[in-house]
């Protein structure tokens, strides 16, 4: 063996070099172990001096409600929420604060504010809302930069939307609680205002709402001109006119907030055709809004009648919450767009409307109920439901308003095919008699109307009401007989027409024959022939005639007067005779023009 090897593997080299190998071994091992537990207490004390950091800045936030300046202190981010054991709901309001406070010295919000805004908004809308227009209720820069920022953002503007609507749907203040136990009072125009900041960023997300909006501004338009606003809106708006440049009035601001969203839709016809027809003035004017309203109504439909029908639901709704000041112009928007509205799903709504203000004691508002049956009595359907209202119909007839017994004319032919039992008994001559004193209307439009209708009741009148329906009838033939002579050509087809439909009803087939030959002096006699008793009644019938406006009118009822038939009573004939040569028009030659003998002397 060498030498060196025998030495390397000695038993004594070995045991000399044993305590050196293990105090090293073991001194490396130790310093690994220190190495490692140092480590750990550096991360430990890392880990806990940051969050007592985020806990001490999250303290400060909660328990002040304010952020500190920016310069110092970065604004809050979403971690808020995460190092607190206030539920995150609850911390929203705060949040909100916090951004509008922090947002107050900037000139822009930044990116990362932005997205916590628009975070915000989309995850708890309707306490960022109310929140935001507590704290700046008069939109000041700040608060403009985060309203900006959701109307940016699609989903955000869509989620905070309906809430903003709610409030200026409730006149003049709104009042909900928030998450955080705030229940104050947030004003209607504040979240006008609102809109009128979010109008210009216009997103497509908006549009299923725009129908809604326009009708609450509309509201807002018609309740700030009707009403004084009372002490603490007229304040608050005292406030908002400081913060920016309004004008004066309430209303005039809504009508500038109107126009904004015209002006985006884009209906810039229907703010220019207002203009030209100084509507937007007479809007704002209490006795003449509401013939403002429909104008503006019959522009908005001439430019597109899809929007129409997305706004007239919405009107429909605000009348069916009875608003004495709002009811008039509503009514107004209501009758023009009426068509645009699905009457298989909201006609029942609409005819409660109806007949409701039908039994106002405003005209107008009686008139344009009116407007809505005529329109609606087309539609089969609604005209069966509308027998109800002929109590109420009945009653108009008799309405010194020319205009109101003309459509309520209208509505009453339209309906009367589907009246069924109601025609029986007492309904049909309650109606008759009424149009019977109607005949003499002087309104030739309603005379004609009437006319038609009375034909149209002795067609559909059941069994059992024509009997006392026959009485009037026969009323009727000497005053047909007159007007058949009417000047309006139109009036005078129509009482020859219903001649031939009373002779028929009163089944005189010979009477029909001298109606079809225009034998109408024959007529007379043979009604005379077989009245005599009732012959005097007759006459004193015809004696108003004699006073007519109207030429052919005095001399067909001079004419009839002259009838040999009329069994005169003594000391009669010279009245009658008086009265026929002092009457103007009166024709002295044998016979008129109406084809009658005239009146004999006496003798």
């Amino acid at each position: 063996m060498r030498p060196t090897r025998s030495i390397r593997c000695s038993p004594g080299r070995t045991q000399e070099r044993e305590p050196t190998r293990g105090r090293f071994h073991r001194t490396l091992k130790m310093f690994r172990r220190f190495l490692r537990i140092r480590r750990r207490k550096t991360s430990v004390n890392e880990d806990v001096a940051i969050t007592s950091t985020k806990t001490r800045e999250t303290q400060g936030l909660t328990n002040t409600g304010t952020t500190p300046a920016p310069t110092m202190i970065p604004a809050p981010t979403m971690d808020f929420f995460k190092e607190t054991a206030v539920p995150p709901q609850q911390r929203v309001p705060a949040k909100v604060k916090d951004i509008h406070q922090s947002l107050l010295s900037h000139v822009s919000a930044d990116a990362r504010l932005q997205r916590d805004i628009v975070r915000l908004a989309e995850e708890h809308p309707a306490d960022v809302v109310l929140t935001l227009l507590r704290c700046a209720p008069t939109c000041d820069r700040a608060a403009a930069m985060m309203w900006r920022a959701i109307a940016s953002s699609g989903p955000a503007v869509e989620k905070v939307l309906p809430t903003l609507l709610c409030v200026m749907e409730d006149w003049p203040q709104h009042r909900m609680c928030t998450s955080d136990g705030d229940n104050e009072a947030v004003f209607a125009l504040a979240a006008t205002l609102v809109i009128w900041v979010i109008v210009p960023v216009y997103n497509k997300a908006m549009i299923p709402f725009t129908g809604r909006l326009f009708v609450a501004l509309l509201f807002h338009v018609a309740i700030a001109t009707q009403q004084m606003p009372p002490e603490e809106v007229a304040n608050f708006w005292r406030a908002c006119r400081e913060e920016q440049r309004l004008p004066s009035k309430p209303n005039r601001f809504a009508v500038q907030a109107m126009k904004a969203l015209l002006y985006r839709l884009p209906c810039d016809k229907v703010v220019m055709a207002m203009e030209r027809k100084r509507g937007w003035d007479t809007l704002l004017r209490a006795h003449t809004q509401h013939y403002a309203v429909g104008l503006l109504a019959r522009e908005m439909r001439r430019v597109s009648i899809l929007f129409c029908s997305c706004i007239a639901p919405h009107v429909l709704w605000h009348l069916s919450r009875e608003e004495p000041c709002w009811d008039l112009p509503a009514l107004a928007f209501l009758v023009e767009v009426l068509d645009c509205l699905d009457l298989s799903k909201c006609g029942g709504s609409v005819l409660n409307i109806m007949s409701r203000h039908l039994q106002s004691e405003c005209s107008q508002r009686r008139r344009l109920a009116l407007r809505g049956l005529v329109l609606l009595s087309k539609d089969l359907l609604m005209a069966g439901r509308m027998c109800s209202l002929s109590c109420s119909l009945l009653e108009l007839l008799r309405d010194a308003d020319g205009e109101v017994v003309s459509m309520s004319l209208r509505v009453l032919t339209n309906v009367l095919p589907h009246h069924g039992i109601l025609l029986s008994g007492t309904t049909a001559p309650k109606l008759a008699e009424v149009l019977l004193l109607l005949f003499d209307h002087d309104n030739s439009h309603v005379q004609l109307l009437c006319i038609q209708l009375f034909c149209k009741l002795m067609e559909l009148v059941a069994d059992e009401g024509k009997k006392p329906l026959k009485t009037i009838v026969i009323k009727s033939l000497y005053t047909l007989l007159i007007y058949c002579h009417d000047d309006n050509w139109h009036v005078a087809k129509a009482s020859r027409e219903m001649l031939h439909c009373a002779a028929k009803f009163l089944m005189r087939r010979d009477l029909e024959q001298l109606v079809e030959k225009e034998q109408l002096s024959k007529f007379v006699k043979c009604l005379l022939a077989e009245d005599r008793i009732r012959a005097a009644e007759h006459l004193r019938r015809a004696l108003p005639y004699l006073e007519s406006p109207e030429e052919p009118l005095r001399e067909a009822a001079l004419s009839f007067m002259g009838m040999d038939e009329f069994p005169m009573m003594r000391g009669q004939q010279e009245e009658l005779h008086g009265l026929s040569q002092g009457a103007p028009g009166r024709a002295d030659a044998g016979h008129n023009s109406c084809g009658f003998s005239p009146l004999p002397a006496s003798t």
